[in-house]
């Protein structure tokens, strides 16, 4: 018993021995509250996870999507690191943005001019390490690519939000965490059909701030958002 004892030791202090509470701590350190206690009590770690893809799946825009990420949006905004949008399906209101805390000097919209480019563009984005997040909007069929995603954000040390159609969530994914947005007359609900190191939960209400993407942006002054396109 004594030898078995001194085994264990040696390997714990050599750390080739995976302890939970040790392994929570890690991924507790490593995470940014979503500035909702609600949703993340729904998160591994409490809160948004660095190096990882998340899937955010929903029926129709304007589900709480985007309300759901705009404080950790304003909070990563203040860093060195680019905020990339990939595709959204309309220009984010700049207005909304800025009066959310968003710093708009770090915001970039990209356009690509295929699906091609657009897969192209959020795999180089999340792997470069200049974001701090990348978002891109992806429709069904895409379980090989979200998988090269996923890697992607763990080289580039970046966070990964894919918003796609809650039709998807009965496809195979490779995302750690995987979340269905309902909308809610007081927000949006949502419930963690996936995520890593625990079950599945169910709906939670969350109190979002209104959507902030449109079809065309206003004259907004210096409240303006810098759109580039891609080619490959």
């Amino acid at each position: 018993m004594a030898t078995e004892t001194g085994s264990l030791h040696k390997l714990l202090h050599k750390g080739e021995v995976w302890r939970g509470r040790q392994a929570a701590e890690q991924l507790r350190h490593r995470c940014l509250s979503s500035g909702f206690p609600q949703l993340d009590a729904l998160l591994p770690g409490q809160g948004w996870q660095a190096s990882q893809l998340v899937e955010l799946l929903y029926s129709d825009e304007g589900s709480g999507e985007l309300g759901v990420l705009l404080p950790l949006l304003a909070e990563l905004s203040q860093q060195e690191r680019w905020v990339l949008w990939v595709d959204p399906p309309h220009i984010p209101y700049a207005p909304a943005l800025l009066g959310a805390g968003v710093n708009l000097d770090r915001v970039q919209v990209v356009r690509s001019n295929s699906r091609r480019d657009r897969l192209w563009c959020l795999e180089q984005s999340l792997k470069s390490g200049c974001c701090s997040a990348v978002l891109g909007w992806l429709p069904a069929g895409q379980e090989k690519a979200i998988r090269r995603l996923q890697v992607a954000a763990v080289e580039g040390d970046c966070r990964g939000f894919l918003f796609r159609h809650s039709r998807c969530q009965s496809q195979h994914s490779a995302a750690p965490c995987r979340l269905l947005l309902e909308p809610h007359p007081e927000g949006v609900t949502v419930s963690a059909l996936k995520r890593r190191g625990g079950w599945p939960l169910p709906p939670r209400l969350i109190p979002v701030s209104p959507v902030v993407s449109q079809t065309a942006e206003p004259d907004a002054g210096p409240a303006r958002l810098t759109l580039v396109g891609t080619s490959t």
